[in-house]
């Protein structure tokens, strides 16, 4: 895997993250995109975590030796996105190309998939990581 491969570390279980790694469209303006889901033993996810990043709060992406969190992760993003891509494409860049629009929206978008995945029964990334890590001692 190339070094300047954009990483993107999300909850692959949330409908709501999957469905925004897939419209964001990057491959044209970025070249290599490689998915990693935060529930997975990935050693990228755990360093994530390592360095203090909560993966229930927010993505991280990896990109050029820089480790971008929650509103920087989708301000990145959304600089990255291709110009003309989809109405969905289109949207995300207006709304989180404003790195100050991101902060204030982003916790609130994050909190609003917190309390749908426990609606849906879904475990915290945390809890499941913990119950996986049980699981092979």
């Amino acid at each position: 895997m190339s070094d300047q491969a954009l990483t993107i570390i999300y909850d692959g279980q949330c409908p709501f993250c999957a469905s925004y790694v897939a419209m964001v469209q990057l491959k044209k303006t970025v070249g290599q995109v490689v998915l990693v889901d935060a529930r997975s033993d990935d050693p990228r996810v755990t360093a994530s975590v390592e360095a203090g990043h909560d993966l229930d709060r927010g993505m991280v992406v990896l990109w050029h030796d820089e480790t971008f969190f929650g509103d920087r992760a989708v301000h990145l993003l959304a600089t990255l996105t291709a110009a003309d891509g989809g109405i969905g494409s289109r949207l995300q860049r207006a709304v989180f190309r404003s790195p100050r629009r991101a902060a204030r929206i982003y916790p609130v978008l994050a909190w609003g998939r917190r309390a749908f995945l426990r609606l849906i029964g879904r475990r915290p990334i945390a809890g499941h990581r913990k119950e996986t890590s049980a699981g092979r001692e």
